[in-house]
């Protein structure tokens, strides 16, 4: 869907944004016009992509001010990537080494010679407290100011210089005092501070620690890219002098008269400043901004039951949602524990970048490494190793000779020659020489391999029947493999919405800003006064309210939402269940529903009391389309491509050309501005009322029945 004008525009725009390994992704809500286009992502700087992206916006539109909505990948790649600040943590006298010990469960189970990463923070710079408060939040022991006074000191003088302090002290979720009483004498050395009492008030100090350690660890960073890129948006609006005197010098960027947001893990959106202060809440920004828009547009389509399949050019997400997106206190990214809430999203390292390989033993190997923006595949022109893309150009299932509605032109040669390499490189260890669409063949089918693992991840693994659900697929490259990934897992329903590989940035636009606030309690339900409970739950809501009235709401558009972390007595981890009456008969009910069984005997205890607040924000309206005049479509040219080891004529259609209620049967290609779709043999399209593609396939393929395609059709590999 290509960016179209915005002249005369009635209302203020939005802008969402999801900075991807390969691509960045821009949807521009004016009214009930969405548009939306992809620009090349610029990995050591993804601000740059950004601002070109909003210049082009700029340019084509008069406005009375407009709004972004920012998914990013900053802080999740500097977790990766180890690239973070150097800091330092205190923590209670005797638990400087929480975070290295760890839990007893074991990354490996199998691995003998199993090796831990090292901790974000040396042993060097962990530093112990004097001091102890008790879990009922009673002072044990006084806070030793001289000791404290020399772990400033010590932290202030090291070099070299630390850049960023965690503080984590036991119990500090009970009573904070300790933990405020040390940021007040941190202040004068000027470096940013996150208090373990803020970012998560809750038992288990192990993911706690870890926690709070991530936010410090990646504030600095993302504190100056946030700075950066308003520093940049002043520029681009205004002109290069206003944003020269309106640089400031504190750690967040500072307020302009446009919006700026930022995505988080948990399905909602923040403030920049916010942000930049716990960026360890957006470490899955962009891949919950997928879901999001995933959620919306199946609601609309009458969807409820759904797992997502968010294909990129680098990595794959995947989801199961029943109505809503499901969140998680349990994440791990990068081997770590992250205790705030995010959607429960499993990656794995296969997208349309990722890079094909032979192993030392002959076999195919398919990421998790990829090509990303650059080089890029092959065929973009200045990569020289296989990626999935290349596979698919090899197999004809682009149906044409560009991408991104003409803006990219695509190398296929060299495509090929990258393919006859790996091919050459196959046939050593095979009986027959490989020819490169085989080599293609075998890429796709590893590629497919590793996305149907993830996909059984969240589904099968988990007592979940994907028969029962719609798949949902998007991203760039989620339409060439969706309906072979629901084949394999016997998925009767597929959906691709419009404009799929522009969706996450959709959903990012559409998120609601969302703030979660929790607090450990530690009571059993029996003989359980709630009036305690009430004054605990209104003390949250107090403060959340305070933060939604920062970030500009009145309360008109807040929504307040309790529950409760329950467990039964000895268990060591909890199901969140609304608040609200019979509140053991729903955990019985849910405990059921997740693990198989439930025991009404047993004594049940309310661990965390949590509070999610949600300020609603303006969105896009929907527009449903009415029946186009003819059901039948017409394709714009046939192209030859293998679907299996046979080439075939396949007609391939222009998804603008597809109106309502229009009807088709594979072998077909749907191309359009942001993805390509393709449609195996016996899999039925129908095109509902929001132009989205409804896609069924027979129980035949299913089971892996031969193609119908005529063999005088066909030429073989």
């Amino acid at each position: 869907m290509s960016l179209r004008k915005q002249k005369n525009s009635p209302e203020p725009i939005r802008i969402g944004i999801d900075t991807g390994g390969t691509f960045t992704d821009f949807v521009v809500a004016s009214g009930s016009r969405l548009t939306a286009f992809k620009a090349a992502s610029t990995p050591r700087n993804p601000a740059e992509a950004i601002l070109s992206g909003i210049t082009r916006i700029l340019a084509d539109a008069e406005t009375i001010g407009f709004e972004i909505v920012h998914g990013t990948t900053v802080a999740t790649n500097a977790l990766l990537e180890r690239r973070g600040a150097r800091t330092a943590l205190i923590t209670t006298e005797g638990f400087e080494d929480v975070i290295e010990i760890g839990r007893q469960a074991r990354p490996d189970l199998f691995n003998l010679m199993v090796t831990r990463r090292e901790p974000l923070v040396p042993r060097e710079l962990r530093f112990g407290a004097s001091e102890r408060t008790g879990p009922d939040g009673s002072i044990v022991e006084v806070l030793d100011e001289e000791s404290l006074e020399n772990m400033v000191r010590l932290i202030s003088n090291h070099q070299p210089p630390v850049e960023s302090v965690a503080v984590c002290l036991l119990f500090s979720f009970a009573n904070p005092a300790h933990e405020q009483v040390i940021a007040r004498a941190l202040e004068p050395i000027g470096l940013p501070v996150s208090l373990s009492h803020k970012i998560l008030p809750e038992y288990r100090e192990y993911e706690r620690t870890s926690t709070v350690v991530i936010n410090a660890y990646l504030v600095p960073m993302m504190s100056r890219y946030l700075s950066a890129l308003a520093e940049g948006l002043e520029s681009v609006v205004r002109g290069p002098s206003s944003a020269a005197k309106s640089r400031t010098k504190n750690h967040g960027p500072r307020t302009t008269d446009y919006g700026l947001r930022v995505m988080q893990s948990n399905g909602g959106s923040v403030s920049a400043a916010t942000a930049a202060a716990e960026p360890v809440r957006a470490i899955l920004s962009g891949p919950a901004g997928g879901v999001v828009g995933a959620l919306r547009v199946c609601a609309a389509a009458g969807i409820r039951d759904i797992i997502t399949f968010d294909m990129g050019g680098t990595s794959t997400d995947v989801a199961l949602c029943r109505g809503e997106a499901r969140t998680t206190n349990e994440a791990l990214v990068a081997g770590l524990p992250v205790a705030v809430p995010v959607i429960d999203i499993h990656t794995v390292g296969a997208g349309g970048g990722s890079i094909a390989r032979v192993d030392a033993a002959g076999a195919l190997r398919v990421g998790p490494e990829s090509a990303g923006a650059d080089p890029g595949p092959a065929c973009y022109g200045r990569g020289n190793e296989v990626t999935v893309t290349d596979a698919n150009l090899v197999l004809g299932r682009f149906g044409g000779a560009s991408l991104l509605g003409g803006e990219m032109p695509i190398d296929a040669g060299r495509s090929r020659s990258v393919l006859t390499r790996l091919a050459g490189e196959m046939s050593r260890f095979a009986e027959r020489p490989v020819t490169p669409e085989r080599a293609a063949l075998g890429v796709i089918r590893v590629a497919n391999a590793n996305m149907e693992a993830a996909l059984r991840v969240v589904s099968v693994e988990r007592g979940q029947d994907p028969r029962l659900f719609t798949l949902v697929g998007f991203g760039g490259a989620g339409g060439l493999h969706v309906c072979e990934l629901a084949a394999a897992l016997r998925v009767p329903r597929i959906i691709v919405p419009r404009s799929p590989g522009t969706l996450s940035a959709l959903g990012v636009l559409l998120g609601d800003v969302v703030k979660d606030y929790s607090r450990t309690v530690m009571k059993k339900t029996s003989g359980l006064d709630a009036r305690v409970l009430e004054r605990d739950f209104v003390a949250l809501e107090q403060e959340a309210v305070r933060d939604l009235k920062y970030e500009g709401f009145g309360t008109d558009k807040m929504k307040l939402r309790r529950s409760v972390a329950i467990r039964y007595v000895g268990q060591s981890f909890e199901i969140d269940i609304a608040w609200g009456g019979r509140i053991e008969a729903k955990f019985h009910a849910a405990h059921r529903g997740r693990y198989g069984y439930g025991d009404s005997s047993r004594p049940i205890e309310i661990v965390s009391l949590r509070v999610r607040a949600t300020g609603v924000t303006q969105k896009p309206r929907a527009k449903r389309w009415p029946s186009g005049q003819s059901r039948i479509a017409s394709h714009s040219h046939t192209a030859r491509v293998y679907l299996s080891e046979r080439s075939a004529q396949v007609p391939v259609y222009a998804r603008d050309d597809l109106s309502v209620g229009v009807r088709l049967t594979g072998p077909a290609i749907i191309t359009e501005y942001s993805s390509t779709t393709l449609i195996p043999p016996r899999f039925k399209v129908e095109v509902d009322s929001w132009l989205n593609l409804i896609i069924r396939g027979q129980r035949s393929e299913v089971r892996g029945q031969k193609s119908d395609i005529r063999r005088d059709q066909t030429s073989e590999v």
